[in-house]
């Protein structure tokens, strides 16, 4: 009797770690899946900050545009042309920026912590598995 109660204690010990382990790891799961997604979500803020600077670049753009057209007709070319310039940089700043935020929007997007949801399904497939291959 007294090696069955012995065994039984060690069972319980070794079911208890078992069980503080797995919480431990469930929580570092946990905290993985959260900075992946903050990561993903400020990744998203980037580019739609980026959008945004392209969007106000191609209004002013339009603006220097329809201005030097109007400059063009009124005088002659040193003016216009010069607004011109000025209208190329703009859009060549607009399309630094559009190809910025496209970049960021794809890499945060979807907001999903695929790391965090792979590390637990390599967990559950070992515990189901009881540790053999």
């Amino acid at each position: 009797m007294p090696r069955a109660t012995e065994h039984e204690a060690k069972l319980g010990a070794s079911a208890k770690q078992v069980a503080e382990h797995a919480s431990a790891l469930a929580r570092l799961e946990v905290e993985l899946a959260t900075l992946e997604v903050k990561r993903k979500i400020a990744s998203l803020g980037r580019g739609v900050a980026f959008a945004a600077a392209a969007v106000l670049l191609l209004l002013y753009a339009l603006g220097f545009g329809l201005a030097a057209a109007a400059a063009g007709i009124a005088t002659e070319l040193p003016v216009w042309g010069a607004l011109l310039i000025v209208t190329g940089v703009l859009v060549i700043l607009i399309a630094l920026f559009g190809a910025l935020a496209a970049v960021s929007i794809k890499r945060g997007a979807p907001p999903v912590p695929d790391q965090a949801i792979r590390e637990a399904k390599l967990t559950s497939e070992t515990l189901r598995h009881d540790g053999r291959q």
